[in-house]
């Protein structure tokens, strides 16, 4: 693998570098309407599509609204963009596909079983082979789409041409038609029903991987649902989840209906056709109009912002990287830049700044928790300083409980130590730490996610019983609970570690100002527990971060000396 993404890396670069070009723009443009004039003919062409129905219709615009009122249709039209892009391309290769397996019996024994491999493999599986080949962000996530969302328009296509009657094909072959003919005057025709409930099922397939993707940078709605998943935060999670089933009802509802249309298309007759074809071009027109007309009213909304240039901050979902990331980005975006702040697994956060998809992070611990990944990419990184210096891992409990050091733990919370992600090296310290301490034999680290460990911790406490998790200061599960971290005198937890900026190479070059405040940006206990607390309480990152640096004017200032 290693030996492939580095003889076609440039290959690779300019793949993701034209069809990230083209994903965005696709994605500007839907952003660029006004919301209200994509509202306004997606209602109107649910209506029409659906008869005149008001079912639909009534579904449609009800549940756009509520997508806007909740302050997530930018992530909408992520969403559909990777949806409609990684659908397109499925379709584009899978059709083909189809009608190859449905016409050569060699090339069905060798597809066939890479079809069964491809249904039967984990979605997740699909991220390692996009991220190595495409890094980060949404191109990514429509390779991985296209390959999850692949199998079933394929064997749709084979399916329908199978089923066309045998007496139709002598038929066709008696009156001497090529296969070219066959192909295209008999079996697709007769097989289009089919193919079309197999692209809807890629679509709907395409849809499910959206969550999926947003771990390795895809935007949209899924990184909301992912968020609030690892993060425990029920009320986000749900609304992000229902913004995803609304849009999920109306594009398989708009596909059946299409499908229906298709079916019944031959039995309108002559006059009633010209009457649609009039009527289709004024609709056109009309779209065209609506289009321009709201996206000049979106573009003067919107004119006299100037940015400085585009600044991309990663973090993993730990409270106090969301914290610290939504402070620096909201700092550097009212300095005048525009600012693109991306959650993702913890060792992708390190190789994507590594390898300049993007330009800093504020997480990383040292010289413990993340000595292996430094270790592996500081030739490549500028590590700018210390953001928080009073940082530590270790195993926390609530303070009611007697043991004060880990060689104090026996039996305690049915010999359970609650983590987080098993991919974090806090998990690998505490399984460590069960074979080093003679006292844990038999204990065992069940992994979960951060917020999963915290609902577990608060449930805990709530009814007064033991429990034992994996725990870091600074997060705000210190500013709402009683607790304390055990001491570790093996020191297999590691010791007092500092939370560092680190950027990329060359941002210091390319954006002065910018990396100036990075490198400045730092606070402190209090600091930092009050905006994670406020966000856990539900308030929205961005608006927490407004208030922190309104509140701390004076600090703002030391940032940008």
């Amino acid at each position: 693998m290693q030996w492939f993404t580095q003889t076609f890396a440039q290959l690779f670069n300019v793949i993701q570098t034209i069809g990230q070009g083209g994903i965005d723009w696709i994605s500007d443009f839907l952003i660029w309407i006004n919301p209200f004039v994509l509202m306004l003919l997606i209602v109107v062409t649910a209506y029409y599509i659906s008869g005149k129905k008001l079912g639909l219709t009534i579904f449609s615009f009800l549940g756009l609204l509520f997508i806007y009122n909740q302050h997530l249709w930018n992530d909408l039209m992520s969403t559909l963009t990777l949806v409609m892009v990684s659908s397109l391309i499925a379709l584009i290769i899978g059709v083909p596909l189809g009608i190859l397996d449905a016409k050569s019996q060699t090339a069905s024994k060798i597809i066939t079983p890479f079809l069964d491999f491809m249904q039967t493999m984990p979605g997740f599986v699909y991220l390692i082979p996009a991220v190595a080949f495409f890094g980060i962000g949404v191109m990514p996530g429509v390779v991985s789409s296209v390959i999850f969302a692949l199998p079933p328009v394929v064997r749709m296509t084979n399916l329908g041409i199978h089923q066309v009657p045998k007496s139709l094909v002598e038929t066709s072959a008696s009156f001497g038609s090529t296969d070219t003919q066959r192909l295209f005057k008999l079996d697709l025709p007769y097989a289009r029903n089919t193919i079309l409930e197999g692209a809807n099922q890629t679509i709907m397939m395409s849809l499910s991987m959206v969550v999926i993707a947003s771990m390795i940078g895809a935007p949209g709605l899924g990184r909301g649902v992912l968020s609030a998943v690892q993060r425990a935060q029920v009320g986000h999670g749900f609304v992000n989840g229902l913004a995803l089933v609304i849009m999920a009802i109306i594009i398989d509802r708009f596909a059946h209906n299409i499908n229906r249309h298709v079916a019944h298309r031959k039995l309108i007759d002559a006059q009633s056709r010209k009457h649609q074809h009039k009527v289709h071009i004024i609709a056109a027109v009309a779209l065209i109009l609506l289009t321009v007309t709201g996206g000049v009213v979106q573009a003067a909304t919107t004119s006299g912002n100037h940015s400085k240039g585009h600044i991309k901050l990663v973090y993993v979902e730990w409270d106090d990287a969301v914290a610290t990331t939504n402070v620096a980005g909201e700092l550097l975006r009212q300095a005048g830049y525009d600012v693109d702040i991306m959650p993702l697994d913890d060792s992708i956060m390190w190789k994507s700044v590594a390898t300049k998809q993007a330009d800093a992070m504020l997480c990383a611990w040292l010289p413990t928790t993340h000595k292996n990944e430094y270790a592996e990419y500081k030739n490549q990184l500028d590590l700018l300083g210390v953001n928080y210096d009073k940082a530590q891992v270790g195993l926390v409990v609530p303070d009611y409980m007697k043991a004060n050091s880990i060689e104090d733990l026996k039996n305690e919370a049915n010999k359970t130590i609650t983590g987080i992600e098993p991919s974090e090296s806090i998990v690998d310290y505490a399984q460590n730490a069960t074979k080093e301490y003679t006292n844990l034999k038999g204990w065992q680290v069940s992994t979960s996610s951060s917020g999963a460990m915290a609902v577990v911790l608060g449930q805990a406490v709530k009814n007064h019983q033991d429990v034992v998790v994996t725990g870091w200061s600074p997060h705000w599960i210190f500013a709402k609970y009683h607790l304390k971290i055990l001491q570790d005198p093996k020191k297999i937890m590691g010791e007092s570690e500092k939370i560092n900026t680190i950027a990329r190479q060359g941002l210091k070059d390319d954006y002065p100002e910018a990396y100036r405040l990075l490198k400045n940006f730092k606070w402190d206990e209090q600091d930092i527990s009050q905006v994670m607390l406020r966000i856990r309480n539900g308030e929205n990152p961005q608006e927490v971060a407004q208030w922190w640096l309104s509140s701390h004017s004076s600090r703002v200032q030391t940032f940008k000396q």
